[in-house]
């Protein structure tokens, strides 16, 4: 059965979830698009997921939802399918509801992957074949599940090598594995080997939860004169709110360019609203603008 387009809802799922600016991001996009789709923030636990997928089943009206922490891995056993993107990276932050001949299909997707690598892509020089080094290194903090969706963004984006920084080695086995299915040169580090690699790394990745990346700026050199990015180095901070980060501050000072994580959840944003909406063919450059706009970020 069809679902008529004044009933149609998503929603982000998270917790917290409060600082979410996907409301924002969707309502313009839908506003921008012509369509009506309500799009709302729900609080929940992983140990909700269950239920919830039951509520998308049953409930009129759902076309899909964004997943945020901590939920990024836990509805995957209650889904119909997974994109390939999802059965490689074992994390999903999309669930597209299908209504097809009477039944609903609940399908996962990424799009992490997609909005990592547009908000690298206009911060990164351009590249000339023959020009570019032969390894191309860059540094994820953290191991969690952004941190694979990362890994892949890097692979996509052509680099060779990248290091987990991580506190803990054992949790980053998962990243590792997905690296070696990648082709990529993988290494889990401690935080003070990535320090004295930072002119060397193109990119690096904070994928920590907001605040957690503070503890590491002394680790990481970057509260003296020792710790310096090579000049260009770039650093996407996945945690937006609040923003400027302090890591995000610190790495500026030090001539480093700072991409926020506003400029990724935009990018993966749009691919969201495709899916939610149903529509492929639109001016998408006009609704990335809107959506900019709408938070407050520079048009890319």
């Amino acid at each position: 059965m069809s679902v008529p387009a004044a009933t149609r809802r998503a929603a982000v799922l998270g917790h917290p979830i409060g600082h979410s600016r996907s409301p924002l991001l969707h309502g313009a996009a839908y506003r921008a698009l012509g369509v009506d789709i309500d799009y709302s923030a729900i609080d929940m636990l992983p140990e909700d997921a269950a239920a919830f997928a039951a509520r998308l089943r049953t409930e009129p009206g759902w076309v899909g939802v964004s997943v945020t922490m901590p939920l990024k891995a836990a509805l995957i056993p209650h889904l119909d399918a997974l994109s390939e993107r999802v059965q490689r990276l074992g994390a999903l932050n999309t669930v597209v509801v299908e209504h097809v001949a009477g039944s609903v299909r609940l399908t996962g997707h990424n799009t992490d992957v997609d909005g990592i690598v547009r908000a690298l892509q206009e911060a990164l020089p351009a590249r000339r074949g023959s020009t570019a080094p032969r390894e191309r290194r860059a540094a994820i903090l953290g191991a969690g599940n952004t941190a694979l969706a990362a890994l892949e963004a890097c692979s996509l984006l052509g680099l060779t090598h990248v290091d987990l920084a991580v506190r803990n080695a054992a949790r980053a086995e998962p990243a590792l594995a997905l690296a070696r299915t990648l082709g990529l040169a993988c290494a889990a580090v401690e935080v003070s080997a990535a320090a004295g690699r930072l002119a060397d790394y193109e990119v690096v990745i904070s994928t920590l939860p907001a605040h957690a990346a503070d503890e590491l700026i002394g680790p990481l050199g970057l509260d003296r004169a020792t710790g310096i990015p090579a000049p260009g180095a770039v650093l996407l901070d996945v945690a937006y709110d609040p923003w400027p980060s302090a890591i995000a501050t610190a790495w500026e000072s030090f001539g480093g360019t700072v991409v926020s994580g506003m400029s990724m959840l935009v990018h993966q944003g749009v691919e969201q609203v495709k899916y939610f909406s149903g529509i492929q063919d639109a001016d998408w450059r006009h609704v990335t603008n809107v959506m900019c706009d709408a938070v407050g970020l520079s048009r890319p």
